[in-house]
């Protein structure tokens, strides 16, 4: 059974948190809790035309990469409600590969495998 993950490509994170909400919602957290949480890194300037703006989503220690919807058939359900598809679910294996296509990704691996 090929363990799982989750690539996060955050050069295309809009930061709209649907990820968080969808999160909390799905495993019933308060709001001041998430299996996921988008952070805002900037606005600075750091070249005379270059600024560092940017969301990333990172995934909690209450990530279980939703374990109980992968076991029925989904993906989790930040993968599902994420607005700009920043958010990959798959087998490491293949995530690593398209992790090693282009940079501003990062991977995350879960402790669950299928």
């Amino acid at each position: 059974m090929a363990a799982k993950g989750l690539l996060v490509d955050y050069e295309w994170c809009s930061g709209c948190h649907t990820c968080e909400v969808a999160c909390q919602i799905e495993h019933g957290y308060p709001t001041d809790q998430w299996g996921i949480k988008v952070c805002e890194v900037g606005p600075w300037q750091y070249a005379e035309k270059k600024w560092q703006y940017a969301y990333l989503p990172v995934p909690t220690d209450q990530c279980d990469l939703c374990a109980s919807r992968v076991e029925r058939g989904h993906v989790p359900t930040c993968v599902k409600h994420c607005q700009a598809q920043c958010l990959q679910y798959g087998d490491l294996e293949e995530l690593s590969k398209e992790l090693a296509r282009k940079p501003k990704q990062m991977l995350f691996s879960g402790s669950q495998s299928e």
